[in-house]
């Protein structure tokens, strides 16, 4: 099942940090991106003309099993990175580009970073 990841416009736009339920919702993108296949995959889809690629597209890719990449596939739509669309026999599937830039504002330090609240001098440091 999807999990619709919702725009988080008060970080985003306000340069804030995330808060913990932020997190925790993100993480789940960014682990599915930690597979080098899913990664790839995402990648070859983005990079396809149109933004959209069919299964049968990005299977001769890889040296693995059609259901080994459609659990990949499956894995990144759960996360909320690609949306699919089922035509007649064959689904296809398109990056959600918003999701994408979510992901990129928490990478990219925002116009106003946090100030530190610690004291120059250190001195509340332990001895």
């Amino acid at each position: 099942m999807s999990i619709p990841l919702p725009l988080l416009i008060s970080s985003a736009a306000t340069h804030q940090a995330l808060s913990a339920d932020e997190a925790v919702e993100l993480a789940a993108a960014f682990k599915a991106l930690g597979d080098p296949v899913r990664l790839r995959l995402l990648s070859l889809i983005a990079a396809h003309e149109g933004g959209e690629a069919c299964v049968c597209d990005l299977t001769g890719a890889f040296e693995l099993s059609q259901p080994t990449i459609s659990h990949h596939l499956k894995v990144l739509r759960d996360a909320g990175l690609v949306r699919s669309e089922r035509r007649a026999t064959w689904v296809y599937y398109r990056v959600r580009p918003e999701v994408i830039g979510l992901l990129a504002t928490v990478l990219v330090p925002g116009d106003a970073p946090l100030r530190s609240t610690c004291p120059p001098d250190g001195s509340d440091l332990p001895a």
